[in-house]
């Protein structure tokens, strides 16, 4: 899930949810008199308003945590799918009812409670069309899982790059790119400026796609509340993806939700240019992704950037767009970047004039079509 620049991190967590009650009696954890659907722009309940499952239950819904059925490991633990009924959320057959996500926690050391409180206290309470739905949690023992929704069309990274030995991987358009670029920032302007709350990890593998394409952002383990008061930043280890983490937050320590607009400027990068954000296998200059495309764009050689199935195939408008706002997310100087909010207006309307460009051209299209077999008619 993440490369640890310096080890730890502190609990971010209510203690609520640190102890081992297991009993059905308190089977949800919840607010009688908050909504269970979310409005469009987001809500933060007053609780978690989350499901109690037993081990036995998630055993049972993932055919005791078949090898068939792992979806990958990250740094909380293996991740399995399963399925439960979607009234009951009881455990069903394979393939029948809801399919879930069922993460694991490696039980060994510390940090790993902490990012499983962590998640709880954030997934549980805070509701978005753009972040990934935590169902629920178990909490037995010393086993400690999260069930998830699933989100059936993968993480961006695998749309980026693919996986070795795929011989079924296509990039995304560049219209999709733009949208999943949006619903990301629309995410993150909600954390940011309603529930104050700094992401820290946000990166391609966190970026879900749904069945339309529309992004989730998922793992808020590493997240933190903002600063309080009047101070400008949060002190804390520096936890994160190297190659994503601001340079003032790895330096200093130094927690700004301007640590957020850099990382989602090297996403912009990664998704323009096809690159990682770190490749080793390019000369020392380049191994880094933010820094060399920031000095490219700037000279204004931002071409020799860009993927080659982006160049002459979208609107170059468009793409220089993409790539100005890429540069400034990715300033060294944190005031220099724009915030969040800043960066949804920009990509609204450019996904407004992407679909008024598709409109037009789905119409000249269709007259083409109409005049073609219309001089036929009268021959």
């Amino acid at each position: 899930m993440w490369s640890c620049f310096k080890s730890g991190t502190k609990a971010q967590a209510d203690p609520q949810f640190g102890g081992n009650d297991t009993s059905k009696n308190s089977r949800k954890v919840s607010s009688a008199t908050t909504p269970s659907i979310p409005r469009t722009d987001g809500e933060i309940l007053p609780s978690p308003n989350l499901e109690s499952f037993d081990y036995s239950e998630l055993k049972e819904a993932t055919c005791n945590f078949c090898q068939d059925f792992v979806l990958g490991k990250d740094g909380f633990g293996l991740v399995f799918k399963g399925w439960i009924d979607e009234h009951s959320l009881k455990p069903v057959r394979p393939e029948t009812g809801m399919p879930i996500v069922v993460k694991r926690l490696n039980q060994k050391g510390s940090r790993g409670q902490q990012e499983w409180l962590a998640e709880i206290k954030y997934m549980g309470q805070l509701h978005h069309p753009n972040l990934v739905k935590l169902i629920g949690y178990c909490l037995e023992d010393d086993l400690r899982l999260l069930v998830y929704e699933f989100v059936p069309n993968g993480n961006l990274e695998y749309h980026l790059f693919g996986r070795a030995g795929d011989s079924y991987f296509q990039p995304l358009s560049w219209d999709l790119y733009v949208k999943v670029s949006h619903g990301a920032a629309k995410a993150l302007a909600f954390l940011h400026y309603k529930a104050d709350v700094i992401y820290r990890d946000f990166k391609t593998s966190n970026i879900l796609l749904d069945s339309n394409y529309n992004p989730k952002l998922t793992d808020l383990g590493l997240a933190k509340d903002g600063p309080i008061g009047c101070n400008t930043h949060v002190s804390t280890r520096v936890l994160g993806t190297e190659g994503y983490a601001a340079p003032e937050y790895i330096r200093t320590g130094h927690l700004t939700a301007k640590n957020d607009v850099y990382s989602f400027g090297v996403v912009l990068l990664e998704m323009l240019s096809g690159r990682r954000a770190i490749d080793r296998n390019k000369p020392s200059e380049e191994q880094m992704l933010a820094p060399h495309a920031k000095r490219t764009i700037n000279m204004r050689k931002f071409s020799q950037v860009l993927h080659p199935s982006i160049l002459g195939q979208y609107p170059k408008s468009s793409v220089l767009k993409v790539a100005q706002l890429a540069s400034q997310c990715v300033s060294d100087e944190p005031n220099f970047r724009p915030n969040m909010k800043d960066v949804v207006e920009v990509l609204e309307e450019l996904q407004k004039s992407n679909d008024n460009e598709r409109c037009k051209s789905s119409k000249l299209r269709k007259s083409s079509i109409a005049s073609k077999y219309g001089r036929k008619t009268l021959r």
